[in-house]
């Protein structure tokens, strides 16, 4: 075991040697030089490969690396066996544990999936994917005390993980304790502002609920961090909706939560402005309402209520973008032939604000949260 030597200077380091010894020095005189250093180079050759790729075979980053490729081509079996030889040199390495747990949940085996990933809410290294990995094997079982027996315990850990606060609403929606998953959805919201996940499930939760608020708020904040998924399809169409149901009272205010200055001062403001869509809530007069809103709140409310949602807005108006914004938000939503006259009639302005869309990322800062009803 030379390593500083090249792959030539060990095969004639193991010629010299196999030369010295009795065995070596009846070859070398029954075969010509060339011949026996030939034979030998090979002989090298062959063993320094066979070596190395056993040491391949036995690297577990590598034997890692070919799992997820495995994984990635949904051939979970292979995957699998691939893991656990990568175990082996290391029983306790968590990356590989959690996409062992991962193949036994895709290929359905939730038996050894449990087997793998139970351990998972006792080490102190487990990280969020670990915990959620255990709670997607509990979720197939039906486990449901134990899942969020896991949830709370994961959250006590990482508090301000808007992935777990997502999930752990999803499975109580699923148990319809509403109310109780708007609420984690809220946290999540708050603790955790760019998961999307949470502003998709609070804003249909407040779309199909009294409030006239949120669902929009939320529903827009959605659209901006996942822009491009069908997920925003859909919210898309409910924000549209939203604001045909926030016009189709004169009552702005009632049943609403005016404790709330925020709310307050958006449904005031909405108000105040709701004869832009008198002749009925279409891209074009949402356009006009809400660039006469945003002026009107950056006047009043700006410094008190800083929002990345408007200061974007704010941002589309001064770049000339805000119509072909709301256009992309309500247009297809509305109108579908309308949206694709109104994109080839406006390509230069519609293409510079989809290379905008595209390149930017949207971020919230934190304490940028201004609802209070469900979080108290």
């Amino acid at each position: 075991n030379c390593p500083d030597l090249q792959i030539g200077e060990k095969i004639n380091l193991l010629f010299n040697i196999f030369a010295s010894l009795p065995v070596g020095k009846f070859f070398v005189s029954s075969i010509s030089l060339s011949r026996m250093k030939k034979i030998i180079f090979f002989a090298g050759l062959l063993l320094f490969f066979t070596i190395s790729v056993s040491a391949q075979e036995k690297d577990p980053k590598k034997l890692h690396e070919v799992a997820k490729t495995f994984i990635r081509e949904g051939d979970y079996s292979n995957a699998i066996l691939v893991l656990n030889r990568a175990l082996q040199s290391d029983a306790s390495d968590l990356e590989i544990l959690k996409d062992l747990a991962f193949s036994y949940y895709l290929k359905k085996d939730y038996v050894q999936a449990l087997a793998t990933a139970k351990p998972f809410a006792d080490r102190k290294d487990s990280d969020v994917q670990a915990y959620q990995i255990l709670a997607l094997v509990y979720k197939a079982l039906e486990e449901r005390k134990e899942c969020e027996k896991l949830y709370k315990l994961a959250l006590k850990k990482y508090p301000s993980s808007g992935v777990l606060y997502n999930e752990y609403g999803e499975m109580l929606w699923a148990k319809k304790d509403f109310a109780n998953a708007a609420k984690l959805w809220e946290k999540g919201i708050e603790m955790d502002p760019n998961n999307a996940g949470n502003y998709y499930n609070a804003a249909k939760f407040y779309y199909f609920s009294a409030d006239k608020t949120w669902g929009l708020i939320y529903g827009e904040l959605f659209i901006n961090i996942e822009s491009f998924s069908q997920r925003t399809v859909e919210i898309k169409g409910l924000l549209l909706e939203g604001y045909k149901k926030l016009f189709a009272s004169n009552d702005f205010l009632k049943y609403q939560n005016t404790k709330n200055e925020f709310v307050n001062a958006f449904l005031s403001h909405m108000q105040k402005h709701s004869g832009s869509v008198a002749t009925g809530v279409t891209p074009e007069t949402l356009t006009t309402l809400r660039a006469r809103f945003i002026l009107d709140w950056y006047d009043k409310y700006a410094i008190r209520f800083p929002f990345r949602l408007f200061e974007h807005h704010h941002q589309l108006l001064k770049l000339g973008f805000f119509d072909a914004y709301n256009q992309w938000i309500f247009g297809a939503a509305g109108n579908l032939p309308a949206y694709q006259q109104w994109t080839s009639t406006h390509s230069d302005i519609n293409d510079e604000f989809a290379r905008l869309q595209k390149s930017r990322v949207f971020k919230i800062p934190t304490g940028q949260y201004y609802q209070t009803s469900t979080s108290k």
